[in-house]
């Protein structure tokens, strides 16, 4: 058997949607989201999508904006993804189900094999699922219930799945993500916390911890470049929006930080995980 984190393959293609003017219109702000700087919200939305393309050398796929969909750009909801397959969601809330047409549109364009979810009980955002390398961990959240997870479970059957109670009104990849092949990093609120222990009960599989001052710097992107001889990255919240973050991050020494912003699109809920979807291997032509 390998070694965790051998799973999180070398990524070919991240995939991202446009700012829609509607995320800092009224008619944002009537499904509940603040207002939003929408200039400031798309250059954070640019300056994600460069590093994507130019700093870890990933093929860009952008989809344009819809107004009818606030929060589209939030497209890392819409679809887990693993080696070639990608499990379409089911959001909670019926008025983000229509973003993950345009989504399964270009990941079957791309060669993925589509799994729908089918079961008009199951739930799923697909920043609930947090995949080691080795396994997922499912958050159980207002987002996401239990026939979700058992659905993750059903599609990728290589892999063990479980369960993790999520305390707060987060999703689990607000709370923690992977700081490298073998590491997790957690922020350091008592949700936060609680998500890492139970996580730690029921793996089988040794991973080490680092606790981050901000639960928002765990929500970050371990990436391994395609080109050969290139170290993976680490794409996280930059000093700009969270500075005490920053020196325990530096601990993560096998890793290349890159930092970038969403500060803005915070305000709308996005974190790093929820704006952009990364193809781990290459899909078939």
């Amino acid at each position: 058997m390998g070694t965790p984190g051998e799973g999180l393959g070398r990524c070919s293609h991240a995939l991202i949607r446009g700012v829609p003017e509607s995320l800092a219109s009224g008619e944002g702000a009537g499904a509940g989201l603040p207002a939003l700087d929408l200039a400031k919200a798309q250059r954070e939305h640019g300056v994600l999508g460069g590093k994507l393309r130019q700093r870890l050398g990933l093929q860009l796929l952008e989809l344009p904006p819809e107004e009818s969909l606030p929060l589209g750009p939030l497209l890392g909801d819409t679809a887990v993804i693993q080696g070639d397959t990608a499990l379409i969601t089911r959001p909670w809330s019926p008025a983000r189900r229509p973003e993950v047409d345009g989504v399964r549109k270009a990941l079957q364009d791309l060669g993925l094999r589509i799994v729908e979810m089918g079961d008009e009980n199951a739930t799923l955002d697909g920043t609930d699922v947090l995949f080691t390398g080795r396994e997922f961990f499912v958050g159980l959240s207002k987002w996401t219930n239990h026939r979700g997870a058992e659905i993750v479970a059903d599609t990728f059957r290589d892999f063990a799945v479980s369960t993790v109670p999520v305390s707060s009104p987060c999703h689990l990849r607000s709370l923690c993500g992977m700081g490298g092949p073998r590491t997790v990093v957690a922020g350091s609120s008592d949700a936060a916390q609680k998500a890492v222990r139970a996580m730690a009960v029921l793996t089988d599989h040794p991973y080490a911890s680092l606790t981050l001052p901000d639960d928002a710097a765990a929500d970050c992107l371990f990436l391994r470049p395609g080109l050969p001889g290139v170290p993976p990255f680490l794409l996280h919240r930059g000093g700009g929006d969270l500075p005490n973050s920053q020196e325990a991050l530096q601990k993560l020494s096998d890793v290349t930080l890159v930092p970038v912003s969403c500060s803005e699109l915070e305000k709308a809920g996005a974190g790093l995980s929820s704006l952009c979807l990364v193809l781990s291997t290459r899909p078939h032509s």
